[in-house]
């Protein structure tokens, strides 16, 4: 039977073996290079933020987490579209390969924008992949239209 529910910082080791597999699925491998440096990295992070920045939404089938879906919490100042200053990023989400198909991540979905409600964020933001787009659609999300162009600065 599956329970949903919010990760504690008790789960950090399962949701550092869900984030890994979940790179493997995104980008195809990890190199070991790659899973030490996010085993090194993300007990802290996941001690720091989970909770408070960072909301985990889990299933879990005896015990184990076994999909997940991530609210990250930004603030920024408040402008004509977002008079709160808060929104949510969703993150990460993923479920075990023998667990698809069962609507896991379509509930994990409706209980992060429930919670989001209760919050007061303004919005939720996500980029979907092909495969996810219509999980995501069914629960409201529309694709936006968008003034600027996205453009990123790569620090090396």
């Amino acid at each position: 039977m599956i329970e949903y529910g919010i990760a504690t910082k008790e789960d950090i080791n399962e949701l550092i073996r869900l984030r890994i597999n979940y790179m493997k699925a995104d980008f195809g491998s990890v190199s070991e290079e790659e899973r030490l440096g996010m085993e090194k990295q993300l007990p802290d992070y996941f001690r720091r933020k989970l909770g408070t920045e960072l909301i985990a939404f889990t299933a879990r089938d005896k015990g184990h987490i076994v999909s997940v879906a991530y609210l990250h919490i930004i603030e920024m100042p408040a402008n004509s579209v977002l008079l709160s200053g808060l929104y949510g990023d969703v993150l990460s989400v993923y479920t075990e390969p023998e667990y698809r198909g069962r609507g896991l991540c379509s509930t994990l979905i409706n209980n992060l924008i429930e919670h989001a409600k209760k919050l007061g964020l303004g919005r939720i933001d996500l980029k979907a992949t092909d495969d996810g787009y219509s999980v995501y659609e069914k629960a409201g999300f529309k694709e936006i239209k968008q003034k600027y162009r996205n453009m990123r600065y790569t620090i090396e």
